[in-house]
């Protein structure tokens, strides 16, 4: 391994954690504005809103739209930025704690687990497919990837140097790990909402 290989490494890891979270963060933004717009006018039109299937205005309106009392976007308003803040720090060169990692990775898997069930919510109840809804869980589904298989091949999660090996192998293949997620995600859609008959 050549001396600039360390280095190359968390500078791609930093330019991927800030680009994921600069989308994540605008999708948020924009979601929360189509939220201002439905509470100034509940009858609105909103730009996100183009068929009975790829809409906004289903699932901002819905319960689930709100699990925690006040609009999801919200949340994204306020985890984005930290996601965003830890990639400019790897991008200065910061060095984060192990249990600075454990914790990050842990906050990234809660957002998997909430991404995941809205996915649920959005086909199987809503019957919708939100625009920007789809853009936060297309940016937290690579976040995990990134973080997690970084943190197993790294030895910050506790693992036998098996799992640490095959990390180390799976970490360049996250892109195609992060591609079969979302093509899972379209043939569960496809199955139950018969997406391709829209188009």
């Amino acid at each position: 391994m050549s001396e600039s290989s360390p280095a190359k490494r968390p500078l791609l890891l930093g330019i991927s954690v800030v680009v994921l979270g600069a989308i994540g963060l605008y999708a948020a933004f924009a979601l929360t504005i189509e939220k201002f717009h439905l509470l100034e006018n509940p009858a609105a039109q909103l730009s996100c809103d183009f068929s009975l299937l790829v809409q906004c205005g289903a699932n901002l309106n819905s319960w689930q739209g709100s699990l925690f009392g006040f609009s999801n976007p919200i949340i994204g308003l306020v985890a984005w930025p930290v996601v965003i803040t830890v990639g400019v720090a790897l991008l200065a060169g910061a060095r984060f704690a192990r249990w600075f990692w454990l914790t990050f990775n842990v906050g990234v898997a809660a957002a998997l687990v909430f991404v995941v069930w809205l996915i649920s919510q959005s086909i199987f109840v809503l019957a919708t497919l939100c625009p920007w809804c789809m853009v936060t869980w297309s940016m937290v589904i690579p976040l995990f990837w990134i973080v997690t298989i970084g943190n197993l091949k790294d030895g910050r999660i506790p693992a036998s140097e098996s799992v640490r090996g095959f990390a180390e192998k799976a970490y360049s293949w996250i892109p195609l790990i992060v591609l079969f997620s979302y093509l899972v995600v379209a043939v569960i859609a496809q199955l139950r909402l018969d997406v391709l008959s829209y188009l």
